[in-house]
């Protein structure tokens, strides 16, 4: 497929943009605390404008230093950044791109401990719980953040950028004007329609006063808050049509406010486009270009949304994380080297809101795009194990230039993450694994499987430098009955090797477990829960969880928590509550263990000894996530 509606040109006011391939803002915290924009900054910029994205978008940028929501945010509320911002422009111009900054108040989502200022609102309502009551901000206190936007762009456009993004999504100051949900005032920014929207008004027209016509002004709109009497599909497509008679150049469709963040950074069970319809009846209130975006990560629906005229340009955000190549991979037709985003949401979202910087499950080099080097001295490198911290570690040594073979005992590579992939909405870990085969196959790594590493294998091959990534075996704790051969393994139940019978007992309800119930109770399995602690699905990220526990309703999976295992049975198990009672439950046809992970380490203490350079990463350390194994492959093969 040759996405040729993708990569026509597209014109943003005075801006003609090369092809539809958006990077949105999304904060990274690669900032400099001064608020200048820093060399890392634009490395990974850069990065996205070479990898052929034809917008690139910096992340939200602080219009007011009362206003500061992060410690390593951009901004533009003084002269003394625009030098720095400069450099980035500089530097993604330099690949034919063009740049938008979007500009940011953070209203009731601000950190008011950070910036050493209350946060303001529209209305003293606090966003959600643990945050602050903000201050209502003053009609005269908006009518001086109106030129602080102006004043912004204008700053913008002398460090060279082509567009600005006035963020008016999310929650944040300008959307919580626009919203009834969230402005209950009754001065002339309250009340009706046209009030809500006056200080969206003003500040584009204050900006096109201050910037004139060759700034393209773009407006991002939520299409829905997601909230009960929050903004509609209708109230956005009006917003739409509002803000392009007040002189907008597109409009930018997100959605969601950030109590129903599962829609603002949708995990890996919901599918690309979700979006989709949203946008569809946006795009046909204006006549100016629409961006949408919505969970991309391969560009075949975004190809037909463009067709099909109900987008313009299409924002491919943490996929341009993930593989910040994706169009140049796109238009050469190599779209099996395209690393996938999981929506795992381990490194992005979680260290966002951290404030550390940024980090990628499946691309390790984000932020870190330049400092991979050849090797100085090339090496013969032996990687034992196949999953994705193997994968990593076997393709970044090949590509620094080292002879690279990788050993895996099984004969399918991708270790547990691949069985990862089984649970309802997993699929798209499948596309990881099998990306990071075909990186290593074309990076010349030589894939051996069914060959159990011993230490004679290392003497006889004699590599100069061993990578241990043997991964994890399930958790076997000293529970009577726990080893009996009636017992599964919750892996093999994944991988086809065990089948369960019609009612099962899964003990376990951590993330493994608990994944496992719903990929049971899909199949119309009777299934049962029980785990130590007090909640199911504890270690699971809470967009997933909403949705995991979703399928937890749905299939009637029913749960026991607070109960500590005793000693298992062939058809059942005894434990004991927190406050001591006794119990046992019986009656199942399959009893599955999914109580998680430990380390597995073949070699001991003698690993060590394998060769001069010896490095031990991932789950063969201590099982953890597939984050820290990607992040020690790529530490381990770049020091080698």
């Amino acid at each position: 497929m040759k996405f040729e509606n993708m990569f026509t040109p597209v014109t943003i006011g005075p801006v003609t943009v090369k092809n539809r391939f958006v990077v949105p803002p999304m904060g990274n915290n690669f900032a400099n605390g001064d608020g200048t924009l820093s060399d890392r900054s634009r490395d990974y910029y850069e990065a996205r404008a070479k990898g052929g994205f034809g917008l690139v978008t910096v992340e939200a940028t602080v219009i007011d230093k009362t206003a500061k929501g992060g410690p390593r945010k951009p901004c533009l509320y003084d002269d003394s950044v625009i030098p720095s911002f400069r450099l980035v422009a500089d530097a993604v111009h330099a690949w034919g791109a063009k740049i938008s900054v979007q500009l940011q108040h953070a209203g009731p989502e601000g950190n008011a401990k950070l910036a050493g200022y209350p946060i303001k609102a529209p209305t003293s309502i606090a966003s959600h719980t643990g945050k602050d009551v903000p201050k209502e901000i003053t009609a005269r206190e908006l009518y001086a953040l109106i030129e602080e936007y102006g004043d912004a762009a204008l700053r913008a456009k002398k460090a060279g950028f082509d567009c600005v993004e006035v963020h008016m999504a999310h929650g944040y100051l300008v959307s919580s004007f626009i919203s009834q949900r969230t402005n209950k005032r009754v001065d002339e920014f309250g009340g009706n329609f046209e009030n809500r929207m006056r200080l969206s008004r003003l500040i584009l027209e204050n900006i096109r006063k201050k910037t004139g016509d060759s700034l393209g002004i773009i407006c991002r709109i939520n299409c829905s808050d997601d909230t009960l009497g929050g903004i509609s599909l209708q109230d956005a497509a009006t917003v739409a049509s509002y803000l392009e008679n007040c002189g907008a150049d597109a409009i930018h469709v997100s959605r969601a406010v950030h109590i129903r963040d599962e829609f603002m950074w949708a995990p890996t069970c919901i599918h690309g486009g979700f979006n989709a319809d949203y946008v569809t009846e946006i795009k046909k209130a204006v006549q100016i270009p629409v961006i949408m975006v919505g969970r991309f990560t391969e560009p075949y629906y975004a190809e037909l949304m463009v067709k099909e005229g109900r987008t313009d340009l299409v924002a491919f955000g943490r996929q341009s994380i993930a593989d910040p190549e994706l169009p140049v991979k796109a238009f050469k037709g190599e779209m099996e080297t395209l690393t996938p985003c999981i929506a795992c949401l381990q490194g992005c979202v979680a260290n966002m809101f951290q404030g550390k910087p940024i980090e990628c499950l499946v691309n390790p080099r984000t932020g870190r795009e330049t400092e991979l080097e050849a090797a100085a001295v090339k090496k013969k490198v032996l990687v034992i194990g196949g999953g994705v911290g193997g994968l990593y570690a076997a393709y970044i040594a090949a590509l620094r230039g080292h002879e690279v073979t990788l050993c895996e005992k099984k004969e399918v590579l991708g270790g547990n993450m691949r069985l990862a992939a089984y649970p309802p909405g997993k699929g798209d870990i499948v596309g990881m694994v099998r990306n990071y085969i075909v990186l290593c196959q074309k990076a010349n790594v030589t894939l051996l499987t069914g060959i159990e590493v011993t230490k004679d294998y290392i003497e006889e091959n004699a590599p100069d430098a061993v990578i241990v990534a043997t991964g994890a075996s399930p958790l076997i704790l000293p529970i009577p009955g726990i080893t009996d051969s009636s017992v599964l393994s919750g892996d093999d139940v994944l991988s086809g090797e065990a089948q369960c019978g019609q009612r099962v007992l899964v003990v376990g309800g951590g993330m493994v477990g608990s994944e496992l119930a719903a990929f049971l109770g899909e199949a119309e399995h009777e299934v049962t829960v029980i785990e130590l602690r007090d909640k199911i699905g504890a270690d699971v990220i809470s967009e997933h969880r909403k949705y995991l526990m979703k399928d937890f309703s749905d299939y009637h999976i029913t749960t026991i928590t607070g109960a500590k295992v005793s000693e298992f049975h062939q058809d059942g198990v005894s434990y004991t509550l927190e406050d001591g009672t006794h119990n046992c439950i019986n009656g199942f046809d399959s009893v599955v263990l999914a109580m998680g992970y430990r380390n597995y380490n073949p070699f001991g203490e003698d690993v060590d000894k394998l060769a001069k350079e010896v490095y031990v990463i991932g789950d063969a350390v201590k099982a953890r996530r597939a984050l820290d194994a990607t992040r020690e492959a790529y530490e381990a093969a770049k020091n080698i």
